[in-house]
């Protein structure tokens, strides 16, 4: 038995495939499963049953995968002990945020990871709420933004800012009144991103509490498209406030707020339950409530702490 082995068996049974596990690994499909059949052979155990559809755990699997896990993290806190006596952090985080957040905290949260933490290594990847979750679950992800998280036993997650939604329209369009109604909201032709998008289905959960439904004459996935739409007159959008003011031209829209209390989407910040998180993801939970709020919360309602 050997931690490669250990290693591939894990993300082979959290990901339920040995094709994903093998272009989440960068390796060969066949060195990963020949492998992991040692590692079965050592064992004199099936720790997956095979099958056209992907792989499962058997009973003695799912009990390997309770030990497996210990044994990495212990490995990952090891080497984090030793990089701590030279005085740094080590070992590599995994985040996720949505396309919207990465926008404003990709840069800023890079910057002070390598302020304070040199010797480890940063990884940002964008994605809808719904991938971001099946990434923490699947061990690709150790830290993920998500908007409107649904509750998840799998999952801890911790409320982090109330973000702002506004209409978005073309400058020098039609005036419409400083604020809007939820009235005025549905009948805009509206330029959204397609289901399942987290604050897709946030704004249509709004509307339908109010009795109406959206006019939606586009669905496009993407805020940089959307915002070019909007900016050639074909219709309006909903979107996080920031993710205006930070896109590549703010000048180019109008954004107006709803009348009070607004509409605002819950974002949030979670890791996996299943997982203990090592120092440095624990260091990097820490930066990214701070660096979180010092640019969110500004046009948000602060509504929660991450856990250290």
């Amino acid at each position: 038995m050997d931690l490669k082995q250990l290693e591939y068996f894990v993300r082979v049974a959290e990901l339920g495939s040995f094709t994903r596990a093998a272009q989440a690994l960068s390796v060969a499909q066949p060195a990963l499963s020949r492998q992991v059949r040692l590692l079965e052979v050592e064992l004199r155990q099936n720790l997956l049953v095979r099958n056209g559809r992907g792989a499962s755990t058997t009973e003695a699997g799912k009990l390997m995968l309770e030990h497996a896990r210990g044994i990495l993290h212990q490995v990952a806190r090891a080497h984090e002990e030793l990089g701590r006596v030279r005085g740094s952090l080590a070992g590599r985080v995994a985040v996720g945020m949505p396309p919207s957040v990465a926008r404003m905290l990709t840069v800023p949260l890079t910057r002070a990871f390598r302020q304070r933490m040199p010797q480890a290594q940063l990884s940002v990847s964008e994605g809808l709420t719904a991938t971001l979750q099946q990434g923490l679950q699947s061990g690709r992800l150790d830290i993920a933004v998500l908007y409107n998280a649904d509750a998840a036993a799998e999952l801890d997650i911790r409320p982090l800012v109330m973000e702002e939604l506004v209409v978005v329209r073309q400058r020098g369009a039609d005036a419409l009144a400083a604020e809007l109604s939820m009235a005025d909201l549905a009948a805009l032709p509206l330029v959204v991103p397609s289901r399942p998008n987290a604050i897709r289905m946030w704004l249509e959960q709004s509307v339908a509490r109010a009795g109406l439904r959206l006019k939606v004459v586009l669905e496009i996935d993407g805020v940089s498209a959307i915002l070019d739409l909007v900016a050639d007159g074909a219709g309006c959008a909903v979107l996080p406030r920031h993710a205006v003011l930070h896109s590549a031209a703010p000048a180019q829209f109008v954004l107006q707020p709803l009348q009070a209390p607004g509409l605002h989407i819950p974002m949030s910040v979670a890791v996996s339950a299943q997982r203990p998180a090592t120092l440095t993801q624990r260091a990097m939970l820490e930066l990214l409530q701070e660096v979180a709020l010092e640019r969110l919360a500004h046009g948000g309602t602060a509504s929660g702490h991450i856990a250290r």
